[in-house]
């Protein structure tokens, strides 16, 4: 069960020294809290409630994607919208810098980019036994700023290939409303 709420009350149990938190949760789903009180453990979660972002400028950067894939491809080169993507988080996107051991490279490679579509690692060089990598992040963890870098630089994109986009207007929208709910 997911859910929202608010704690009520924090208290601390005189048999184990652990704090008791009462909350008033954001459910009138009596059965499924009370099936939850018969468990012996549970694991719990409790984090800051947050707005959840606009989709409407992630989705839009997919818009574009697919638009120049399909362009790119009419000359036979066989290009997707992920592959759109993944170049534009290159190009523009936020990164770390890493050395790792030849050894843990593989492993270490396959963990990060587990995280989603946009996290790539890209070797950089080799040397004594080990890589430098650079470690990019997928837009899913962009704030307003660089989520404005990488639209912008998806539109461009479309430009040189003629293929139409929003109104400067329109975008600037977009790229605020980002911000404003993630």
């Amino acid at each position: 069960m997911e859910t929202t709420g608010i704690i009520t009350d924090i208290s601390i149990d005189l048999e184990s020294s652990k704090p008791k938190i009462s909350l008033l949760l954001d459910t009138n789903n009596k059965e499924d809290i009370q099936k939850l009180k018969n468990e012996d453990k549970l694991n719990v979660e409790i984090k800051k409630w947050y707005k959840k972002r606009s989709l409407d400028a992630n989705s839009y950067c997919w818009v574009l994607c697919e638009k120049i894939a399909q362009e790119i491809s009419k000359d036979g080169t066989v290009i997707t919208k992920e592959d759109v993507y993944k170049e534009a988080i290159k190009n523009v996107g936020a990164f770390v810098s890493f050395i790792v051991t030849e050894v843990a490279f593989d492993n270490f490679k396959r963990v990060w980019e587990k995280q989603g579509l946009g996290y790539q690692v890209q070797e950089t060089t080799r040397k004594d036994k080990c890589v430098r990598v650079n470690c990019y992040y997928g837009s899913s963890s962009y704030d307003t700023k660089e989520m404005s870098r990488l639209i912008d630089f998806i539109v461009q994109e479309c430009k040189q290939l003629n293929i139409e986009t929003l109104t400067p207007e329109r975008l600037s929208l977009l790229k605020e409303e980002w911000g404003q709910v993630k």
